[in-house]
């Protein structure tokens, strides 16, 4: 699979969020980390041994602990800066530092948008779970920023007469719940939840998203910097498509959710075509008859 992501600037943004944190900024992790504890609550059961995969900061192990259905959580990580106080694990995305089958759950929080094989990474982590093992993730995907992309592509175009990429091109949700399947998973579900944020200005998107350590981190965006004329158009673009009546702008947010399970024989299953005891006209009652 061709690289599109630059995974060492990322990690470099990442760790220059951690270094410099702003008070708010990390609220769709935050978010995310409650989402979590609820899930897990609504499962009828305990995970004693749990890996997170590339959350920043900790805050997925902490929500783990916390839920009090989580005995041990191991961190992989790709600096040991962007761990919590769990169990450290340095890892790259192409080679999980997972044994097969060590874990009951596995789950990761806004990570999974900047992996270049996503396929490949589900699967170590499907691979990495026991039987009956539990995968969950969030992750931004479609829809996310598509304001910032409209303005800045239309500012782009109108000065200069093309574009080239600043908004990363996040996975749609039917397309995830398919990769899960790919991986091998049982009981496959996607889900997506929206929020709108609203600014006072697209800058003040931008120190936010550079606060969550999430600017754009393709291999093909443009080496030089943004120029102020193009940034200036994209803000006056997005204010005029993309505001409320009290001037504010509007950003959108769009969280994947992804869930499955490592095959188990006791999984509940799918009759297979043909095997059912009873036919529909006899389970309906048959309004012919008479």
């Amino acid at each position: 699979m061709e690289p599109i992501i630059d995974t060492d600037l990322a990690t470099r943004r990442k760790l220059r969020a951690a270094a410099l944190p702003v008070a708010g900024a990390d609220f769709l992790l935050t978010r995310a980390a409650e989402d979590l504890a609820d899930r897990l609550a609504a499962v009828a059961r305990r995970f004693p041994h749990a890996a997170t995969l590339f959350s920043p900061g900790g805050a997925t192990a902490r929500a783990l602990l916390a839920s009090g259905k989580v005995d041990d959580v191991a961190e992989v990580v790709a600096h040991p800066a962007l761990a919590g106080s769990g169990k450290l694990l340095l890892g790259v995305a192409e080679t999980l530092p997972l044994e097969p089958a060590s874990l009951d759950l596995v789950a990761s929080l806004m990570a999974l948008h900047e992996v270049n094989d996503l396929p490949g990474l589900l699967i170590q982590a499907r691979r990495a779970l026991k039987p009956d093992g539990l995968f969950l993730a969030a992750f931004p995907g479609a829809g996310t920023l598509a304001e910032l992309r409209d303005s800045l592509l239309a500012a782009e175009t109108e000065l200069t007469g093309g574009a080239s990429p600043r908004v990363l091109p996040f996975t749609d949700v039917r397309d995830a719940g398919a990769l899960l399947q790919r991986a091998g998973f049982a009981l496959p579900v996607a889900d997506i939840e929206t929020v709108v944020v609203r600014y006072d200005s697209m800058f003040a998107l931008m120190r936010d998203l550079r606060a969550m350590g999430a600017t754009n981190p393709l291999l093909a965006r443009l080496r030089r910097p943004t120029g102020r004329a193009l940034l200036l158009r994209a803000a006056e673009i997005y204010a005029e498509r993309h505001s409320d009546p009290d001037g504010r702008i509007r950003a959108t947010f769009a969280t994947i959710w992804l869930s499955g399970w490592a095959p188990d024989a006791s999984q509940q299953k799918p009759l297979r075509p043909g095997s059912a005891k009873m036919s529909l006209a006899k389970a309906l009652g048959d309004e012919s008859a008479g």
